[in-house]
Order: C-alpha cells, then structure tokens, then sequence
C-alpha cells in the first residue's frame, strides 16, 4: 500500500489513521491490546489520541487512551511499527505556554516514549497570542520531545494567521490540519479551509470520518437508535440527508463488494488535500473491516454520486 506525505511534516503515514480515543473508554484491556496488536501486524501507521481522552466518562480525569496505548508500547514492543499523535488544548489552561510543556510531559510519560511523532493543538485558543503558542511549540521541537506540529478545529482565518506568525517570527508551522470531514459533515473542512491546507501544503487527517458510525449502515431508522450509546448523536443523520446518501452506498456497495465503512472512508481519502481519514475500532473484527478497504478507489462516477447524495 502507497504511503502519503503527510504535508511537509516529514511523516509518511498510510491513508488510514486508527483513532486511539475508545482505549481505555469502550475498550478495555484486552480489547484495546486485541486492536492494537492486529493493527501492528497489519503494517501499523499512525494512532491519533489526545491527551482529553476521555475525561468526559464519570470516574475519568483524561488520559485514559494515552496510559493505555503506552501499557500497549510496553509489552509490544512496537513502538518503532507505529507513530503517535496526540494533541493538548481541551483540558484546563488551553493553549497557555505553561500547560503545553506540563502536557507534552505527561503525554510522553503516559505513553511510555520520549517522542511524540504529531503533537496538535486541538482546537484554536483565542486568549493565547498565537505566538506564544507557537514559542512553546518550539521549545519541544528544539528539545527533541516533538517531531511535528499540527492544529486542529481551527478556522481557515486563524490557520492562515498562524502561518503567517510563524513565518515572520522564524517559528515552527503547523504541518497539518486534522478537521471534521465525512459524507455528511463537509462544511468545516471544504471551502477556504480545504484550499489553504493545499495551498500551504499541510497534511490533513480527518475526524468523525463515520459520522460516529451512521455511514456503517447501522442506523437505518428510528428503532436503530438504541443499539448504541451514540444512537443519539446520528438521529439528525436520519431526518437529513442520510438515508439518500445511505442508498448511493448501498449500490455502490453492490458494484464493488466493499462494505459501507470502506466505501466511506475512501470517499474521504479521496477528497483533495486529504492524506488520510481517522477511524476507531472495538474489535478486531472491526479493524479488518476498516483496513480492508484501504485499496478501494471509487470510480469518479461513484464519488460525484455520493457527492451529490
């Protein structure tokens, strides 16, 4: 499988990402380790999880997925398979200089590695000069605690200022974007956002590349709801534009044999700027699903089709 540049990072990853954020959450131990030794054999790639993850569950406090990836690292040994972003900003301070250096630290102490591949701010701290955001970037670079920088939730307007800022002041770019993008989500990423991240070069991987699983198929009305806790977060989906797009899956599933999550991931793989989308997985059984799809490429008639839909 052909690697991607991720922008000028210096990465090359696979056009897959597997999200890091059910570990420790929905995935326990054994399920977390399961996943995680499958996608290793399979050729590994990059991992994406934040320091957040997942202080929103009761009895949490953050940094759940990241203590349980390095549990991971450390009895795999697989550290040199993978790469590893993760991000700081949703937890108290934001984006100060003070809590991006405690951050990066417990991150790295966490996961057990004394590099952090990707680092993101995970979304735009409007009280922070961006300067000074930037600085404190450049500090772990400099240090060797971080290979590369990216951002992510940020608006076009403040991406391009941050670019121009670390430009001017000889600091660190950011080298890739990570922003919400599926089938039924494009506003975030298309537009000025798009064409700014392939303008300036940045490697972008997307997020809710499922719509939190809507576009597996699963979800097909109302009485779907309850098979998961996220049944609530697709209902819109349903009184959308989902069962049509749902319906230009379902025949461009029957013309090539994948299944609807692979369709939907190659959707997005193919969107241009796009290096790669992000997706988790509870199971082994789901991972194969997702990777299997890797080399899918959808025809440019099948990708209008869903575009439209």
């Amino acid at each position: 499988m052909t690697e991607r540049a991720l922008g000028q990072s210096g990465l090359s990853i696979r056009p897959f990402v597997l999200g890091g954020n059910v570990f420790g959450m929905t995935a326990g131990r054994d399920a977390s380790f399961a996943v995680l030794d499958r996608f290793a054999l399979l050729g590994g790639g990059m991992i994406d999880t934040a320091d957040v993850y997942s202080a929103w569950v009761p009895g949490h406090k953050g940094g759940e997925s990241e203590s349980m990836m390095g549990a991971w690292l450390k009895e795999s040994g697989a550290r040199d398979q993978v790469l590893i972003a993760t991000k700081v900003g949703m937890m108290p301070g934001g984006l100060k200089p003070d809590r991006i250096r405690d951050a990066v630290q417990g991150s790295l102490d966490r996961l057990g590695t004394d590099v952090i591949d990707l680092y993101f701010a995970h979304k735009d701290d409007p009280d922070v000069p961006l300067d000074e955001v930037l600085g404190a970037f450049a500090e772990l670079v400099d240090a060797g605690m971080v290979r590369a920088i990216g951002a992510s939730n940020y608006s076009a307007e403040r991406l391009a200022e941050a670019l121009r800022v670390a430009d001017e002041k000889g600091l660190p770019r950011f080298t890739a974007m990570q922003p919400e993008l599926n089938l039924l989500d494009r506003e975030q990423y298309e537009g000025a956002l798009q064409q700014l991240c392939i303008d300036e070069g940045l490697g972008v991987v997307t997020y809710f590349s499922l719509a939190s699983g809507y576009l597996s198929g699963k979800y097909r009305s109302a009485d779907d709801l309850g098979k998961s806790p996220r049944g609530a977060r697709v209902k819109p989906y349903l009184d959308g534009n989902g069962p049509a797009v749902l319906a230009v899956m379902d025949r461009i599933a029957a013309e090539t044999g994948a299944t609807l999550s692979q369709i939907a991931l190659a959707w997005v793989a193919a969107q241009p700027g796009v290096t790669a989308p992000i997706a988790s997985a509870t199971t082994v059984e789901q991972l194969d699903e997702l990777m299997g799809g890797l080399d899918l490429r959808l025809s440019d008639e099948q990708l209008a089709a869903l575009g439209a839909a």
